[in-house]
């Protein structure tokens, strides 16, 4: 019989999209002893709502609670087996979700979309963080804010998003009143998840600040701005319960039900949630300011801590204790990244093998001299997130010739989302927040090692590699300092990340050649960014007018069509 280590070890749970994944780490040394996974039963409910024909409208993305809680279970319980560690001797737990996922629930943490009388209700539903229907609300939170002159606006380069705890609640109060005033709170599924395993209802510094308006200093937007917005959002604040604490923060410990449910001890702490791209800044080793974390995926969100606030351009979020205790954490993001470049082989290969496709293009790219392709794109493909904050721009490519090959485009395409990131830092370089090393988190991060050689070449600056469970350890090193020093864990991040994280020596540094080269082409990439960015030419947004109107012309025909079959 195999014996079991006893060893202090802490579970990291990393709620994604359409699945939780749990990992058991050891807290004095980062090692991984096991892993689970498990699938959301329900999914991303975007057509009916579970049990009803009840269609949803454009841009709907809901799930469904109880799925968090059934995957949970099978995640840990797997997780544990694989460890081989004595359930005794975890001490702790950490969490990290998407968000702005979002839930009304009642007094006691119930969901509204469980009871009889609102499971037909859609707004009654957890909205995922890709809900994007509260659009409206949004644009109008923009315009009240900017026309009062909201200091929290600044936060987040002067404009919103419809993902945020505010439209998404807009939105509930405007389409279903009978929604808003059943419920008693309105909370994140992180926040949510944690009520659950401790019940207590603990809010976290991150989610409330990035996706809630919250500051330290000044806690939630007046009772005036939400009367502003609409007057029955007044008592908006009623239905924001709960202390607000810094990630990691001990919660409480588990439930007798839970403790039972997970095979776990009752003592076992709990700490309170941090966003998911955000649990990846710890795990990579950065605790301290100087170095900015990229989490390089369908989209980037690149991330930084520093001990003081600037009103950098086109932030997305500046959160005092939002991901780091006692730092400044700064947000900014590029909408669309390994989007752009799983479009350009939905276009050009063979979509049967898209992972092969991926590795020729990458060969055909690095073939292609920098510089050789006479080529320079905007990777606006999904809109700019930084530092333009403008979803309705489009992408560009120019310099096209009957002689480009597809490996052309293709580099150039990575290339343009390296300059998009150095456009990034170079609005922090102008608020005096430096940024000397990049650490790159994620797929593309692991799997393309051209884009990291571009990326160090145009930023100027060495890049290292995060592991791929970098949120799941993230999450691990929260419910590691939620046990505390007394107890295995420790006292704060900076010390969970001398133990827990091990980032590999080698990095990725500049080539000086090819960053001279760069340099010239980053100047044009420049002139295209101001030109159809700041108002010289608003050809794309016209473009996108014309789209939408006609989008909405073919919708309109195809309900008519549809109503005349059904007459």
């Amino acid at each position: 019989m195999t014996r079991q280590s006893s060893a202090p070890c802490a579970i990291g749970l990393d709620f994604g999209t359409a699945s939780v994944r749990a990992v058991v780490v050891e807290t004095q040394t980062g090692a991984l002893r096991g892993a689970g996974a498990a699938d959301y039963p329900h999914g991303v409910i975007d057509a009916t709502l579970p049990g009803s024909a009840k269609r949803l409208g454009v841009d709907w993305a809901l799930q469904h609670p109880a799925d968090y809680l059934v995957a949970m279970e099978s995640a840990v319980l797997a997780a544990v087996e694989r460890s081989g560690v004595d359930r005794a001797a975890i001490v702790g737990i950490g969490v990290d979700f998407t968000s702005c996922t979002i839930l009304p629930v009642k007094r006691d943490g119930q969901p509204l979309c469980l009871r009889s009388d609102f499971a037909a209700h859609p707004h009654a539903w957890v909205k995922l963080w890709k809900h994007h229907a509260a659009q409206p609300q949004a644009d109008r939170i923009d315009a009240t804010a900017t026309a009062r002159g909201e200091p929290f606006l600044a936060n987040y380069g002067g404009r919103t998003s419809s993902e945020w705890l505010v439209a998404k609640t807009l939105e509930i109060l405007e389409d279903d009143p009978a929604v808003y005033d059943a419920a008693e709170a309105i909370v994140e599924a992180g926040d949510w998840l944690v009520w659950q395993l401790t019940g207590n209802l603990v809010r976290n510094a991150c989610a409330a600040g990035y996706k809630g308006f919250w500051t330290r200093q000044h806690g939630f937007p007046s009772t005036d701005f939400f009367a502003a917005l609409d007057p029955r959002l007044a008592d908006i604040h009623a239905r924001l319960p709960g202390p607000i604490t810094p990630p990691g923060r001990t919660a409480g410990t588990l439930t007798p039900d839970m403790a039972r449910r997970l095979g776990l001890a009752q003592s076992t702490a709990v700490g309170a949630a941090i966003i998911d791209a955000h649990s990846a800044v710890p795990a990579a080793g950065v605790v301290t300011p100087g170095r900015m974390v990229m989490v390089m995926g369908t989209s980037t969100c690149h991330m930084l801590l520093a001990d003081r606030y600037a009103p950098v351009e086109g932030i997305g979020g500046i959160v005092s204790d939002g991901i780091v205790e006692g730092y400044y954490g700064y947000e900014a993001g590029q909408a669309a990244v390994g989007d752009i470049f799983n479009w350009f082989v939905r276009q050009t290969g063979d979509r049967r093998r898209t992972r092969g496709e991926f590795g020729a293009l990458e060969r055909e790219a690095a073939a292609v001299a920098v510089g050789g392709h006479g080529l320079v794109a905007l990777d606006w493909w999904n809109g700019n997130r930084s530092v333009l904050a403008n979803a309705d721009l489009s992408g560009l490519l120019v310099g096209l010739t009957l002689s480009t090959t597809r490996g052309e485009i293709y580099r150039s395409l990575m290339e343009a989302t390296g300059y998009g990131t150095r456009r990034i830092l170079e609005a922090f370089d102008r608020q005096r927040i430096p940024v000397t090393e990049l650490i790159a988190v994620g797929g593309l991060a692991e799997h393309s090692p051209l884009l990291l050689e571009i990326y160090a070449s145009i930023t100027r600056r060495p890049i290292r590699v995060a592991g791929t469970d970098a949120s799941a350890l993230g999450a691990a090193m929260l419910g590691a300092v939620a046990a505390g020093e007394a107890h295995g864990g420790h006292r704060s991040l900076r010390a969970a990340a001398a133990c827990m994280t091990h980032l590999p020596a080698a990095q990725v540094d500049p080539d000086d050649r090819a960053s001279q080269v760069y340099d010239d082409l980053y100047r044009e990439y420049l002139a295209l960014h101001d030109y159809f960015g700041r108002g010289g030419n608003d050809v794309m947004l016209r473009l996108r007018r014309l789209h939408r109107a006609a989008m909405s012309r073919a919708g309109a025909r195809d309900e008519s069509l549809a109503e005349t079959l059904a007459g």
